[in-house]
């Protein structure tokens, strides 16, 4: 499916800046060198999608590639001047949380369930559905790229990897723009919060909101680490910069960056 003639009018309508791409290798890429050339042309909000994204990346440099028509790429620029830099770990969680409504707002009335996988990985009844990839806009710190990645309308035969899903696969239609739509305004609102309680994340109710949507916290949990270690243990939830705590033979260890595993 290529883009729709319509457009993305709900989407449109919470965003000031949405454009549309026929085609191209990574929308994150796109955004961020758009931003840093001009940053007045693209306040928060501001988005670049696509329905052929043909180089895109994934967390811990991984590539994230998809047949044409399949999947929703979208890059979403927002600002977050006057959060405490300590608080900015919060924002790829924040990211996850609101897809993680956006997609259950569309599984009503169905059987479905939709969790998020710390840090932001969307998962559809235990499959990756949506991958989420945050970055700084260089020379200009106080802009942050949200790059989503949502699986749309792959066949079972397209998914990358057995751990991944998508609408399609699990006999669900989507509304992207409606998605979209969603998105943002959940978004913003996590945002607004946050910046609002200073970055505390406790006070605004950012942080019980996301432990309330995580399948990851109160689960065990097998965390391949940047250096290649693995730490094997109980995830017992978040912490105040919004980092993993897995309990490991009675100690707490916060974590930063890694790969989580869902132990069964």
């Amino acid at each position: 499916m290529s883009i729709p003639d319509e457009g993305y009018p709900l989407a449109a309508a919470v965003s000031p800046r949405l454009q549309v791409t026929e085609t191209t290798d990574s929308t994150n890429a796109d955004l961020v060198k758009a931003v840093a050339a001009d940053p007045e042309q693209w306040p928060h909000l501001s988005l670049i999608l696509t329905t052929d994204q043909r180089a895109g990346r994934g967390r811990l440099d991984r590539t994230w590639t998809a047949p044409p028509g399949t999947a929703l790429a979208v890059s979403v620029l927002v600002r977050v001047d006057g959060l405490p830099v300590a608080a900015r770990g919060w924002v790829p969680l924040v990211a996850g949380a609101a897809m993680t409504r956006a997609v259950r707002d569309q599984l009503r009335g169905t059987p479905h369930r939709v969790t998020v996988k710390w840090p932001n990985d969307v998962l559809l009844n235990g499959g990756k559905l949506s991958g989420i990839l945050a970055e700084v806009v260089p020379g200009h710190p106080d802009a942050v790229v949200i790059g989503v990645g949502v699986n749309t309308r792959m066949s079972l035969a397209d998914l990358p990897v057995e751990t991944a899903t998508s609408f399609a696969a699990s006999g669900l239609e989507v509304d992207e723009d409606r998605l979209l739509a969603a998105f943002l305004t959940e978004l913003d609102a996590q945002l607004t919060a946050l910046l609002a309680a200073g970055g505390d994340a406790g006070a605004a109710g950012v942080a019980a909101d996301i432990v309330a949507l995580c399948s990851t916290v109160g689960s065990d949990v097998d965390v391949a680490l940047p250096d290649g270690s693995h730490l094997v243990g109980r995830a017992d939830g978040i912490d105040a910069e919004g980092r993993l705590v897995v309990v490991a033979d009675g100690v707490p260890t916060p974590v930063a960056a890694g790969d989580v595993v869902h132990v069964r």
